[in-house]
């Protein structure tokens, strides 16, 4: 089966312009669950990986409008450690489609100021994408403006055990209190240890849960959900959601 395509970036003059009614101060990170791929291509009587082709050029679209805004993170669930529970030809087609996206992204993310960063357990990725991966963190390492981090093969519930896993291998080896280990150690050894929390959770599709994304990180987040299908999803969606996020009072506990 043929690698799919992803439809080329838009140029920098195609990007809309930042609205004037876009918030004066921006969330540091927004969090998107891309959700709807498949109920999108079903309402179209066509095959789900349209969907995923679809939802692909959305994603790069909408990471480089959140660069151009400046934006500084930009966190989406591409893949979670569910999702292989899913038909085979179509996990393999999403995995075809990703390493399109590393090989393009690498030409085309060339000259935006965005560093990439990847979530989750690359253990049950394939060799040359695990390699891609690298390549374009590195690639991208100097970049000063978006962070972008792309959670794959992520699970909020498997990456809480992991860091269990981690903080009970250094008490068990004498390296470590287990009366010493505070919140700190615990996000200390999460995927997103030098990222700060997300301020705004984001999903599109009408669905209205984490689906194990981010449950320890989003602790204090915003939440918008949206009645969109995510391959329908627009930089003015976009800015809707920042409007709404800039009117709640976060109160983090207190009154």
């Amino acid at each position: 089966m043929p690698t799919p395509h992803i439809p080329d970036l838009p140029s920098p003059a195609g990007l809309p312009d930042v609205k004037s009614g876009l918030p004066d101060t921006l969330p540091t990170h927004v969090a998107i669950v891309m959700d709807g791929n498949g109920r999108w291509a079903k309402q179209r009587h066509r095959l789900r990986g349209a969907g995923h082709v679809a939802g692909a050029q959305v994603f790069r679209t909408i990471a480089r409008y959140a660069e151009h805004i400046g934006l500084k993170y930009l966190t989406v669930f591409a893949f979670s450690t569910e999702n292989w529970r899913r038909p085979t030809d179509e996990v393999g087609g999403i995995l075809r489609l990703f390493k399109s996206y590393l090989e393009e992204s690498l030409r085309d993310f060339k000259q935006e100021n965005i560093r990439v960063c990847f979530l989750g357990d690359r253990a049950a990725l394939a060799a040359d994408i695990r390699a891609l991966m690298e390549r374009v963190e590195a690639d991208t390492a100097e970049k000063t403006g978006l962070t972008l981090c792309i959670a794959l093969n992520y699970g909020a519930r498997a990456e809480l055990t992991r860091a269990a896993r981690r903080l009970a291998e250094q008490a068990a080896a004498g390296a470590l209190d287990p009366a010493a280990i505070d919140e700190d150690m615990v996000a200390g050894n999460l995927y997103t240890k030098d990222i700060p929390d997300p301020d705004l959770v984001l999903r599109p599709s009408g669905e209205h849960r984490l689906s194990n994304f981010l449950l320890w990180q989003s602790a204090y987040a915003e939440f918008v959900f949206m009645d969109i299908l995510w391959p329908d999803f627009t930089s003015a969606d976009f800015d809707a959601a920042l409007r709404e996020y800039a009117a709640r009072n976060r109160r983090f506990g207190t009154v």
